[in-house]
């Protein structure tokens, strides 16, 4: 993965074409890049999603931020209870106990990448 102004690319190397393809993955919009190097690749990234942002800017709409902090879950009602609890167990709001717990979780996953 590689990133650029907050947008995240995604890429694979194609052995036939002999080139690296991707594509801007935390958007509905479709932002695509390529390069035949590591580095032709990131700046490819960057003229991407500076000509997204340039093409919104001349329709005069709000290109997609890629993410707003906010989501929806859906739970079952007995887990929504346990949840509740426990987040109210530890003095936090609903919302905090799942941010801490989430940050936790990814901490833990990206540890045992570098393990």
């Amino acid at each position: 993965m590689i990133e650029y102004k907050g947008y995240t690319g995604v890429f694979e190397y194609d052995h036939e074409a002999e080139i690296f393809h991707g594509e801007v993955i935390d958007l509905r919009d479709v932002i695509t890049f390529q390069g035949q190097s590591v580095d032709e690749l990131k700046q490819a990234l960057k003229d991407s999603v500076d000509d997204y942002l340039e093409f919104c800017e001349e329709l005069g709409r709000s290109p997609e931020k890629p993410f707003s902090g906010k989501f929806v879950v859906r739970l079952n009602p007995s887990l929504h209870r346990e949840v509740s609890v426990q987040a109210r167990k530890e003095s936090k709001s609903l919302n905090q106990w799942v941010e801490s717990t989430l940050h936790e979780k990814v901490n833990k996953e990206k540890s045992k990448e570098f393990a």
